[in-house]
């Protein structure tokens, strides 16, 4: 088995959300997927069993669990595959359901993807977890940006959105590490979508990941799919449109996620990154 090692959402090494990636997993059991994500230490690693012709079964794992989707490994995979293989079409079956994704080559040689996500839902919170939540994370209710309603939001991943009300807020993270840890394993949340609107069509992130070992992922694309369908849903976007996440500033790994929305209720979300080889 070998694994490749990739940022996904950045040209530059130092940037972006780090991923394992193996193109060829058959023969790979569960046990020793689970292994090779833990000692790689990144937030997740796709493991790729091929179907045909560019055709692949994949799950994704990070270094205590497997996740159902991981926007982030899939644009690294598609990217790495790509460099073998030439760009083009591909189809993933994930324990989401059908993602395709489209790779190109960029002006400059650099080589880009675009996943599309399952189709995206939401749902409000349960009577106590945006207390919980907010608690955990040592928010306080008007820290919020009130024009941006907590929801909890899906695109092959569950993630809440929070909306802090200030650019300063979102930089200022130290949360309770075991609270957030248990409250998200119990309701089966993958990451946390924290964010700052910059403006209609940007947005600043951050995702908390204790369940999976991470303290933050510094670009995350299931989250950024989630949260184009959300826009579109609640009408905080006129769609077809394109937002732009920046995402890892806080962290000294800068990302960045495009994000197309495009005007049919419940189709799939666009989420564009490039990756680079580490």
């Amino acid at each position: 088995m070998q694994v490749l090692r990739y940022a996904a959402f950045s040209a530059d090494p130092a940037g972006g959300n780090p991923a394992g990636v193996v193109l060829d997993a058959t023969g790979v059991d569960e046990a020793d997927m689970l292994a090779a994500a833990a000692a790689l230490g990144y937030s997740e690693t796709a493991f790729l069993v091929p179907r045909g012709d560019r055709h692949f079964a994949v799950r994704y794992f990070s270094p205590l669990a497997e996740v159902p989707f991981c926007g982030h490994a899939t644009i690294a995979s598609a990217v790495a595959y790509a460099e073998r293989h030439g760009p083009g079409e591909l189809r993933f079956d994930t324990a989401a359901g059908r993602v395709d994704i489209v790779s190109a080559v960029a002006v400059g040689g650099a080589v880009t993807a675009t996943l599309t996500s399952v189709p995206p839902r939401s749902e409000p919170f349960g009577p106590t977890d945006r207390a919980d939540l907010l608690a955990a994370l040592r928010w306080a209710a008007d820290d919020l940006d009130p024009a941006v309603p907590p929801r909890l939001t899906f695109a092959g991943a569950w993630h809440p959105v929070l909306a802090a009300g200030s650019r300063q807020r979102l930089a200022d993270l130290d949360y309770d590490w075991s609270a957030l840890g248990e409250l998200m394993a119990a309701r089966g949340w993958t990451t946390v979508n924290l964010l700052w609107r910059a403006s209609e069509l940007v947005f600043f992130a951050r995702n908390p990941f204790p369940p999976g070992g991470i303290v933050e992922d510094p670009a995350t694309g299931a989250a950024a799919a989630a949260l184009g369908g959300y826009l579109r849903e609640f009408g905080l976007v006129t769609p077809p449109a394109t937002v732009t996440v920046h995402q890892g500033d806080d962290l000294g790994r800068p990302g960045l996620l495009t994000v197309g929305i495009p005007a049919g209720p419940g189709t799939g979300i666009a989420v564009t990154g490039t990756a680079v080889a580490l």
